[in-house]
């Protein structure tokens, strides 16, 4: 199938309201032209964004060459609740908003007169993130075309058999039954080439792939030091279709993670979904530059935290050889804000893992899977089997990659005993305590009322009021073992989040467990990585954060009174201020420190802390080392 972009000749408005709507070009964020007010239901969580519903809306007049053809409409990402209508017949509802999904409008255009193709997103119920989402069709909108019989979409597969010699094996899916020719490109030189045929039937309906492989003289392997991609191209009938793959192994157990044979220990940063100013809009250059300053700055693995990555950022580490960690979800079955996807969890996750797989498959960049973050159930029996369920659900999609999930060891415990767990009842109740103090305010928009932090908020505001210990030294209590270890045996990987003080007990007690510091504190770096030299079943480390971020304000600020009097995050407060490297890309003095520990810098380095305010009390967070600035 082939790609015609779909992202111009849309307009949006609120969806209460009347007219024509505003014209704009898809990525587009709604969020982010909102108000931000004291009043908003999302508040620190989303950086005081207020939060609406929203149609957009697209009419044009299909070519007629298209006529015939099977059409589907894909969708990157849509925050979120999406409904999809054409011609005013609705055709589709996809709750999550950061997977990919597609609708088949083949039948549902008319040809020779115009079309509408609307799509409804709904952000009004507040709040449902607890970091800043965005709002709309915030990445990018194609329309796939190709004759009746074709290769279907997501229908070429590329996986690494050897690479000494270098043997892929190819994996084809068809609509209509006949032979595929298949070339490997090097540029534009052909390596490698053959013909299969695959018996796919017109509907759509296959028994099985139709298998090839395929031997690759003298191949260049992909790594992070040289990220060489290659093209598959195969043509079926008038079909033509292409996917770009890397040639390289991948292997995990008592010797580590390997990369073609060799050991890699990740130097991971975690980043969310946003692009600072921006806001949640997946443009191909701010994806790629994100990537681009992370590796100058020493890391070599992001966890997309803590949900899928976009296409574009996926593209981007393949080309400049970054590792990726592909995260599902921020919960499972338990609330932590009180309008998340808690309600369609159970009926749509094995549809979004799919389209997560789908995604990432044929990405050589792509070395892990995440099933979730800080999911308390995992201290839960319900949790512990749903764990290894997800863990098997995946295996079946892509037996090629482990699987992991980050897991809170302390926090895991103090959920178990019903400490600063979510509930609707407290929420609503320190929320409507929060709005009727703000509503007798002088000023709505400059004084913000506090409300009693719950779920992981609540944790959060702990660590940055007790500092980094806290979470750590509390995760080795004997009892945080306990409610943690079978969902572990449940994974490939056991991801630890603040859990550095365990690694070597558990790794004696655990001769079979393989860990990674799924989220970590920055001060942690050199003794991460003087462990994980001595220790290769110790993976790797993701710290938090790589790059700064919209929404959770200011828990990794570091600011003084004459700043900010109050240390209250209110409307002046936009980023989280735990990044290693800014919303702007400037390098903070940790980045440099970060480099140094991981071995990464050409010598060292000085940091300079200001002395205006030594000693003086400074805005609490556990995720920052210092205000020393680099000179």
């Amino acid at each position: 199938m082939r790609p015609i972009s779909f992202c111009d000749g849309w307009t949006y408005r609120r969806l209460e309201d009347d007219g024509p709507g505003t014209p704009v070009t898809i990525p587009h964020d709604a969020m982010l032209r909102e108000p931000r007010t004291a009043l908003s239901a999302g508040g620190v969580n989303t950086g005081w964004y207020e939060g609406h519903d929203y149609i957009y809306e697209k009419r044009f007049v299909p070519d007629d060459a298209l006529a015939g053809q099977r059409l589907v409409l894909e969708f990157e990402g849509v925050y979120r609740d999406a409904e999809v209508y054409v011609n005013g017949e609705k055709l589709l509802f996809r709750p999550y908003g950061y997977t990919n999904f597609y609708v088949d409008v083949s039948d549902r255009l008319r040809f020779g007169a115009e079309n509408t193709v609307a799509v409804i997103a709904r952000n009004a119920a507040q709040p449902n993130s607890r970091w800043y989402s965005g709002a709309g069709l915030y990445r990018p909108v194609r329309l796939w075309t190709a004759p009746p019989a074709h290769i279907r979409l997501n229908g070429l597969r590329v996986r690494t058999v050897s690479t000494e010699p270098a043997v892929v094996e190819v994996a084809v899916t068809t609509e209509g039954a006949g032979p595929v020719e298949l070339r490997i490109l090097d540029g534009e030189k052909t390596v490698a080439a053959g013909t299969v045929y695959s018996d796919g039937d017109a509907d759509g309906n296959a028994d099985s792939a139709a298998i090839l492989t395929l031997t690759i003289p003298d191949a260049k392997l992909w790594s992070t030091q040289s990220p060489n991609l290659y093209t598959l191209k195969a043509v079926f009938g008038e079909d033509e279709s292409e996917t770009a793959f890397g040639v390289r192994s991948l292997s995990w157990g008592p010797e580590g993670l390997l990369i073609n044979g060799k050991r890699t220990i990740l130097r991971g940063a975690c980043i969310h979904h946003d692009n600072g100013v921006l806001g949640a809009c997946c443009f191909e250059e701010a994806e790629r530059r994100k990537i681009r300053l992370l590796k100058e700055n020493g890391y070599n693995a992001i966890r997309s935290a803590h949900n899928p990555c976009s296409k574009a950022l996926l593209r981007a580490c393949d080309e400049l050889g970054m590792l990726v960690m592909d995260e599902y979800i921020d919960h499972w079955y338990i609330h932590k804000t009180e309008y998340d996807y808690v309600t369609h969890f159970d009926e749509w996750w094995r549809r979004d893992l799919r389209e997560m797989v789908e995604k990432d498959y044929n990405h050589p960049s792509v070395i892990m899977y995440s099933t979730g973050n800080e999911v308390s159930e995992t201290a839960q029996p319900r949790g512990i089997a749903l764990a290894g369920e997800m863990t098997e659900f995946l295996h079946a999609l892509d037996p090629t990659r482990p699987v992991t999930c980050g897991v809170n060891i302390f926090f895991n415990f103090l959920s178990s005993v019903g400490f600063g767990v979510y509930s609707d009842e407290k929420a609503k109740k320190e929320a409507e305590k929060a709005a009727k103090k703000t509503a007798r305010s002088k000023s709505a928009s400059d004084t913000p009322q506090k409300k009693k932090a719950v779920g992981s908020e609540f944790f959060n505001n702990l660590a940055g009021l007790f500092g980094s210990e806290f979470m750590k030294r509390g995760a080795t209590l004997p009892a945080c073992d306990r409610r943690t270890r079978d969902a572990f045996a449940n994974m490939d990987v056991a991801g630890y989040n603040y859990g550095i003080y365990r690694y070597e007990h558990d790794l004696r007690k655990y001769p079979e467990r393989l860990i990674v510091g799924s989220e970590t504190f920055c001060s942690d770096a050199y003794r991460f990585y003087e462990l994980a030299r001595r220790e290769p079943r110790l993976l790797g480390d993701f710290v938090w954060a790589g790059m700064d971020y919209l929404g959770e304000l200011g828990i990794g600020a570091w600011e003084y009174a004459d700043y900010a009097p109050e240390f209250g995050h209110g409307v002046g407060w936009i980023a989280a201020g735990s990044g290693r490297i800014d919303l702007i890309g400037s390098v903070s003095g940790e980045a440099y420190y970060t480099r140094v520990a991981l071995e990464q810098a050409p010598g060292p380095y000085i940091a300079v802390c200001p002395v205006n305010h030594t000693g003086d009390r400074h805005s609490p967070s556990a995720w920052r080392m210092s205000n020393a600035i680099p000179r």
